[in-house]
């Protein structure tokens, strides 16, 4: 049987920071630590390797420059050719990611893990006029690294919009610079209270927060104005309050409301609206596939239905 021979993967438009990424990671990070590698370039941007520098490290460049080229018997001459023991592909920011993700690729090449960088600047903008190739360059990311940031940089509408997208994804702030930003960032509500206490625009963040941080909310109550999603088919004693969410336009509206234990379900309409004032407990729950913050109803009101029925993202 052949051995695993591990590919890394970076994504990202034009500019940025790939190369930049992979250069660190081989130099900085002593990745390379001897072995032979090859770095299967697929576009050309502002800043090019240095093939003599890559060749002190055993690494050596080789290039794709059109998308119809990039097959699997294009990936098996470079194997061929080249015998690599890691692999490093910085893939083209315009061609599919299916074209990647659904390749044949040489016996023993194994995607071990998928960087995607995005620069922080022009975020917004990608989003807003080509948000599927966007999306597609961060969906099957393990890490994705926001670079160009600042002390003015959103950083919460940048992790909840990512989230949205990749809830798996790890997320990490570059600066300027080059220095990692570790700062934790500001929830708009306080998780002290007695009761945490959530408004519309609350709620999205908090859904986010809860889901990915659920040890720290574990015992403590929050409050809410909620949409019942009680249909006939859920089973008995459970029922799930949330809302619709919106992310950047009407395409990305999504049910998120949490599992909820009540034993008096069946008096709640599906579609109905609620106050609910609940306690929070970490537990098992197989609709999270893990741990997961499940909800205790401590009161529930009648409510009106408001003014506008979606929460946001941004």
């Amino acid at each position: 049987m052949a051995q695993d021979i591990p590919v890394y993967l970076f994504t990202g438009f034009m500019d940025s920071g790939k190369t930049t990424l992979v250069e660190e990671t081989l130099f900085e990070n002593n990745f390379g630590d001897g072995s032979k590698g090859i770095i299967i370039m697929c576009e050309d941007g502002e800043k090019e390797y240095d093939e003599a520098k890559l060749a002190t490290i055993n690494f050596k460049l080789v290039t794709v420059e059109e998308e119809e080229d990039f097959t699997p018997a294009k990936l098996q001459k470079i194997q061929d050719t080249y015998q690599p023991e890691q692999i490093f592909i910085e893939y083209n920011g315009t061609w599919g990611m299916d074209k990647l993700l659904e390749a044949k690729m040489p016996e023993g090449w194994v995607i071990v893990q998928s960087l995607a960088t995005v620069d922080s600047t022009t975020y917004d903008l990608y989003m807003n006029n080509m948000r599927a190739m966007m999306q597609e360059q961060v969906f099957s990311s393990d890490v994705v690294i926001f670079n160009r940031t600042d002390d003015d940089t959103d950083r919460g509408h940048l992790r909840r919009t990512i989230k949205n997208i990749n809830r798996k994804a790890q997320i990490v702030y570059e600066r300027k610079d080059g220095t990692i930003d570790e700062r934790p960032e500001e929830l708009p509500f306080d998780i002290n209270q007695d009761v945490i206490e959530l408004t519309d625009a609350d709620y999205a963040i908090w859904y986010m927060d809860a889901m990915e941080n659920y040890k720290k909310y574990d015992r403590k109550k929050v409050k809410f104005l909620a949409l019942v999603y009680n249909p006939d088919k859920l089973k008995k004693g459970v029922f799930v309050p949330g809302r619709f969410a919106m992310t950047c336009c009407i395409e990305d509206v999504t049910f998120i409301g949490f599992k909820c234990k009540y034993d008096r379900e069946e008096e709640l309409p599906h579609k109905s609206w609620i106050t609910i004032t609940a306690e929070i407990r970490v537990e098992f729950a197989r609709e999270y596939k893990g741990k997961g913050p499940v909800l205790y109803p401590v009161s529930i009101e009648k409510a009106q239905k408001p003014e506008d029925e979606l929460v946001y993202f941004s």
